[in-house]
Order: C-alpha cells, then structure tokens, then sequence
C-alpha cells in the first residue's frame, strides 16, 4: 500500500510557497492571498478584503476543490507522488488541466495500447482513468511512478513557457514556475 500523502502538509507547503497577501499588476487572479485568488474566495462565500482571508478557510478551499472533488484523493491511494503533484498543478493551473495531463501521458506511455487502452482526454478523474494508472503501475512497477511524474511535469513546464509566448505579463511568473512548481 502506497504511502497516502497528507493532505494537511501539501496545503501547508502550497501556503508557504504562495505566501501571504499579493496583488500583482501582471496576475490576472487579482488579489490573492494564500494562493486563493479573490474569485475564488468569492465563489466560496467570502464578502470581505482579501489582504484578511483566514488561512483555516484558505485550507478547506484547496482540501474540497483541488484535492476531493477532482479525485486527486482517489490517485493518491495508487500513487501518492502523482497525486501531490496533480493537486499543486491543479491549483496552479485549474485541477482539469492537471489531470489532462496526467490523462496525456498515461496514453503517450501505454507503448502504442499495448500494456492497456488509451482513456478519453476527458480532464475527469475517473474509473477509466484510474484504471490506466492502475495497469501504468503494474506493467512498468515502483519506477514507473517517477516515470510518470516526469511526463507530467513536461506537459505543465512545456504550458508554462507556452503560457509566456502567448501573454508577455506572464514572464514575470515564468522564473518562479519552473523554479517552484517542477521538479
């Protein structure tokens, strides 16, 4: 049985590398602080300044949204790195993109359908999903995982500098990305 990550210690590390309060010019999240953006916070039934967001509230925030109802829970029972590394991206970049990603090279890695079927790049977690990460695992053992993990991470490093070639604003972020958020 996989060690199941703590849900508790990737929010925390997700706060300490987001930080307090920010607010900006070049993030169109606005106002962000925890690594919430105001919309969010928002949707989520806040009314107040955003430079007072709780943490607690900032926490229950990444533990329903970007952690259980994308079924990054559901990952982390079959490879606990895959799912840290999906609910970070997730939060980074929307938790439909991580898992396409993850859903993208689960397809590039299956050696042309041998080892089981391509899965729709649907952005969902789901039983087919979970089942290709199952057959993924069993066919290619513990190093598959690292394996897998290095797919992903060149799908979200190859999006970030994509995401700066289309919007320049966005080179401001594009150090600390790479920096932060792979590897």
């Amino acid at each position: 049985m996989p060690n199941i990550p703590d849900i508790d210690t990737l929010i925390e590390k997700v706060m300490i590398l987001e930080g307090d309060f920010s607010d900006h010019p070049a993030d169109r999240g606005g106002p962000t602080r925890w690594g919430v953006t105001e919309a969010v916070a928002r949707a989520h039934g806040y009314t107040g300044d955003m430079r007072n967001f709780p943490r607690a509230a900032a926490a229950a925030i990444y533990k329903r949204k970007y952690w259980v109802r994308p079924g990054f829970d559901r990952v982390a029972r079959r490879a606990p790195d895959i799912a840290a590394e999906l609910f970070d991206t997730g939060i980074n970049m929307g938790p439909g993109t991580a898992t396409g990603f993850l859903q993208r090279a689960l397809n590039a890695l299956n050696r042309n359908r041998r080892d089981y079927q391509d899965i729709a790049v649907d952005h969902k977690i789901g039983s087919k999903t979970l089942a290709a990460v199952d057959a993924f695992l069993g066919k290619r053992g513990p190093r598959g995982e690292a394996v897998l993990l290095k797919a992903i991470e060149a799908l979200q490093g190859a999006r970030y500098v994509e995401l700066s070639e289309k919007r320049p604003a966005n080179e401001a972020f594009l150090y600390g990305w790479l920096a932060n958020r792979i590897g």
